[in-house]
C-alpha cells in the first residue's frame, strides 16, 4: 500500500466520526469542527492552509491524514449552460456527475456507485455493469469538484450548488452507509449547509434500506418508478421482481409518517415509446400515485445507442401529462437538458474497468434481510 493510499481522506469523514478520529489521536474534541469548516466551506486542500490550527497538529494530521478530491478526466459545457464530468476514481474507473444550473438554481446530480447492478433496461449506466460503491469521500469529491468549477471556495459568497440529488451512476441504496454518511455532511452547518429539503436520494426500490434510512436520516426521497404495473416494471426495473410496486408505495409512506413535515415523494416516471407512455397507462398510473402523496416528474427518454428505445411523441407526453392533471396528480415534464454532451437522464455511461458483477441484479444490503418469501429474480 502506497503512503497515499494508507492516509485516511477526511474529505469522508461525517462530523461524528471526524469528532472520533480527533478523540483517538488525543485532541479535543472542537478541533474537528475547526478542520470541518476548513475543508468544506473554505475548500482547503492542504492542512497548512488552517491558519487557527497550530502548527504542531498541522504537522500531525499532515502524517496520518489528507484532503484528496478525485481526478477530473473531461469537463464538458453544453450549450444550454450543463456542466458535464467524468472523473476517475481509484482503481482506474470513472464515474459521471452533472450540474443543471436554472436561474437561481444550481443541482448537482451526483453518482453514487461505478457502474449499477440493477439494470433498468433504459438506462445506460446499467448496461456499464458494476464494479464497486463510491466512498464517502469519493461522493463529496463531486461536490468539491462542482463548486471549485466556479473559482475559489468564498463561504460568504453565493451558493455554487443549491441542490444536490442522488441521480447519477448507481442505486443509493445498495451503498447505504457511504450515502448515508455524505448526505450528513452536505446537510450540517459546519459543512456545506443544505437543506435537508434540498438534498434528494432517489431510489429504484431497495426496500428494506429505504426502511432502514427512516432511522437515520431525514433527505428527501425520489423513487424511480417508470411503469403502472408490475408485470411492465418486472422488465423496466428488475428490482421490482424482489420489491414490488405495493410494497415500494408502503414503504414510502413509512418513511413520509417518520418525517412528519408534509413532505411529498418526487416520482420519477420516464416515458418510452410504445411501452409505458399509452393512455391506460397513466389510468394505471393514477391508481397507483393515489395512495402516496407526491409528485410526478415525466422524463421523455433520452437515447443511448443500442437502447432499443425510442422517446415519445410531444403530443404523446402532453397527453399523459394532462390524464394526471386531470387526477389532481402534481405533474411536470423534466426538461431535456445536456444532451448534446450526453449528461441527460438516463445517459451516463463512466469507464467501468473491471465489470465482473455485471450480471449481478440484486446485492443484499442489509446482512440480517430476509429472502425467504420474496420473488426470485
Amino acid at each position: 500500500m502506497s503512503e497515499t493510499q494508507s492516509k485516511v481522506n477526511l474529505l469522508g469523514l461525517s462530523p461524528a466520526k471526524l469528532e472520533a478520529f480527533f478523540e483517538e489521536l488525543g485532541e479535543k474534541r472542537f478541533r474537528a469542527t475547526q478542520v470541518l469548516k476548513w475543508i468544506h466551506q473554505f475548500g482547503a486542500s492542504s492542512f497548512d492552509e488552517m491558519t487557527n490550527i497550530s502548527k504542531a497538529l498541522r504537522s500531525k494530521l499532515a502524517e496520518v491524514c489528507e484532503i484528496r478530491e478525485p481526478e477530473i478526466v473531461v469537463e464538458k459545457i453544453s450549450k444550454d449552460g450543463t456542466r458535464k464530468w467524468v472523473i476517475r476514481m481509484d482503481g482506474g474507473s470513472a464515474i459521471e456527475m452533472v450540474l443543471i444550473p436554472d436561474g437561481d438554481r444550481k443541482t448537482l446530480c451526483v453518482s453514487s456507485q461505478v457502474g449499477c447492478s440493477l439494470d433498468c433496461s433504459f438506462c445506460s449506466t446499467g448496461k456499464q455493469g458494476f464494479n464497486r460503491n463510491l466512498s464517502t469521500a469519493e461522493i463529496i469529491g463531486q461536490l468539491r469538484v462542482a463548486i471549485r468549477s466556479f473559482g475559489p471556495f468564498d463561504p460568504s459568497g453565493e451558493r455554487r450548488v443549491t441542490n444536490v440529488v442522488f441521480m447519477g451512476m448507481g442505486e443509493p441504496l445498495m451503498n447505504f452507509d457511504n450515502v448515508v454518511d455524505a448526505t450528513e455532511l452536505m446537510m450540517d452547518d459546519n459543512a456545506y449547509g443544505l437543506s435537508k429539503r434540498r438534498v434528494t436520494l432517489s431510489t429504484a426500490g431497495v426496500v428494506p434500506a429505504l426502511d432502514k434510512l427512516r432511522e437515520v436520516s431525514d433527505v428527501s426521497l425520489a423513487i424511480s418508478l417508470h411503469a403502472p404495473n408490475n408485470e411492465l416494471r418486472d422488465q423496466l426495473v428488475p428490482i421490482n421482481q424482489r420489491y414490488p410496486i405495493e410494497e415500494l408505495v408502503a414503504a414510502c409512506n413509512r418513511y413520509l409518517r417518520e418525517l412528519n413535515d408534509k413532505r411529498v415523494v418526487t416520482v420519477e416516471y420516464t416515458l418510452i415509446a410504445g411501452v409505458n407512455d399509452q393512455p391506460e397507462h397513466a389510468r394505471q398510473l393514477v391508481k397507483v400515485l393515489r395512495r402516496l402523496p407526491c409528485k410526478l416528474n415525466l422524463i421523455p427518454f433520452n437515447p443511448f445507442p443500442n437502447s432499443g428505445y425510442e422517446r415519445p411523441a410531444e403530443e404523446v407526453i402532453a397527453a399523459f401529462k394532462q390524464i394526471m392533471l386531470n387526477a389532481s396528480i402534481l405533474t411536470t415534464v423534466r426538461r431535456t437538458r445536456g444532451d448534446d454532451v450526453d449528461a441527460a437522464c438516463g445517459q451516463l455511461v463512466g469507464q467501468v474497468m473491471d465489470r465482473t458483477r455485471r450480471s449481478q441484479k440484486y446485492i443484499p444490503v442489509l446482512q440480517d434481510e430476509p429472502v425467504q418469501g420474496k420473488r426470485p429474480l
